[in-house]
């Protein structure tokens, strides 16, 4: 068990290193590292966290367990050979458990760290990147701008031209609408006239046949 805490405490001080001086290899651990946080990664790892410190608090309560077996009545008396060897390989396993936890917690919060750091450095660079293109085309954008501006003079010329143009069609379409209301009044007038003279025609056609008969029975009085 101490021989196995001794290696992970190695290894994690061994990553630790890694991380902090930027070499080729520091890649590698940080792939490792995102790999290993991935999936069901991250669930093993506090198993076996939780799993360190129930046996890490263990080792405590066998420490505090042998220091209270060793204390009498009159006070602290002594711990036996066999005591001292046991309260000795708690405290060492407790101490390496403690260190990996502890190593464990510093990889995890570097690991997070670099890969924020990574990410804002990206972002730098796409804003000044963005930065960049944005001054170069501002020299285009100005043309561009100019063009416009005289795109819409001409446009308001235009405008300003077609609505004189609707201007006068509308004058124009009031005096053909005016014109035809007299037209629609004169003609009002005519077919009022038109129908007077038809009621004095058809009376004068009917004074014409009273006239007819008239002489018509004279005549035929005359040859009787």
């Amino acid at each position: 068990m101490i021989q196995l805490l001794f290696t992970v405490v190695g290894v994690e001080a061994g990553v630790v290193v890694l991380l902090l001086i930027k070499t080729p290899l520091r890649k590698l651990v940080l792939l490792s590292l995102d790999h290993l946080k991935r999936g069901r990664g991250p669930v093993a790892v506090r198993t076996v966290a939780a799993t360190l410190f129930v046996v890490l608090v263990s080792s405590l309560h066998g420490i505090v367990k042998i220091q209270r077996r060793a204390a009498g009545e009159d006070g602290f008396v002594g711990l036996n050979p066999t005591d001292q060897v046991l309260w000795s390989r708690h405290l060492l396993e407790a101490s390496l458990m403690g260190y990996s936890l502890f190593l464990a917690l510093i990889i995890d919060r570097m690991h997070h760290y670099i890969r924020e750091l990574r990410v804002l450095r990206k972002s730098v660079e796409a804003v000044t990147k963005q930065s960049r293109m944005a001054e170069e085309g501002k020299n285009g954008a100005v043309d561009q701008l100019k063009a416009r501006e005289q795109e819409i003079t001409q446009l308001k010329a235009t405008i300003s031209s077609l609505r004189s143009e609707s201007e006068s069609t509308m004058k124009e379409v009031k005096a053909a609408e005016a014109n035809a209301l007299a037209l629609r009044k004169q003609s009002e007038g005519f077919l009022l006239e038109y129908d007077r003279l038809l009621e004095e025609n058809q009376n004068l056609r009917n004074q014409l046949q009273s006239i007819d008969q008239r002489l018509s029975r004279s005549d035929s009085k005359k040859n009787s």
